[in-house]
C-alpha cells in the first residue's frame, strides 16, 4: 500500500529511475537523498549538475498552457481547503504587521510627511477684559 505520494515526489522517482547514476551517488556518500530532491526541485533536469553526476536530462518540457492551468489547480484546491476563520486570523496578523511597518516607516522620516500645520491662534478681536 502506497502513500498518496506529491507529485513532484512521483516525478522525482521517476527521474532517479530513468538515472542509476544518481543512485550509485548516494550510496557511496557524496550526497544525500533530501540534497538529490532539493537540487533536483530547485535546478531542474536540465542543470548542468546532473549531467557530472552522468545522469541523463530531458528535453521534455511541458507546454506553457499546461503549467499554468496546474498552478491555477492548485491554488484553487489549496482555497477550497482553507477555513474561512483561518483565513480572517492571517488577514488581521498581514494588517497588523503592515501597521507596524508603516509606523516605523514614518518614524523614520520623522517631520517630513507630516503636513505643515500653522499655528494661528484665534484672539479674541478686542484686547480688554471683562470684569
Amino acid at each position: 500500500m502506497q502513500k498518496n505520494l506529491h507529485p513532484s515526489v512521483i516525478k522525482f522517482k521517476e527521474f532517479v529511475k530513468n538515472n542509476p547514476a544518481l543512485i550509485k551517488e548516494v550510496r557511496n556518500g557524496n550526497s544525500t537523498w533530501q540534497e538529490m530532491y532539493e537540487d533536483w526541485f530547485l535546478l531542474g533536469e536540465e542543470d548542468n549538475r546532473w549531467e557530472k553526476l552522468g545522469a541523463k536530462t530531458s528535453s521534455h518540457v511541458e507546454p506553457e498552457e499546461e503549467i499554468k492551468g496546474d498552478w491555477m489547480s492548485k491554488i484553487l484546491g489549496s482555497v477550497q481547503k482553507m477555513d474561512p476563520d483561518q483565513i480572517q486570523h492571517y488577514i488581521n496578523n498581514l494588517s497588523q504587521a503592515l501597521g507596524a511597518i508603516q509606523g516605523v516607516i514614518s518614524q523614520f522620516q520623522g517631520n517630513q510627511s507630516k503636513p505643515v500645520q500653522s499655528k494661528i491662534e484665534h484672539k479674541h478681536p478686542f484686547s480688554f477684559r471683562k470684569d
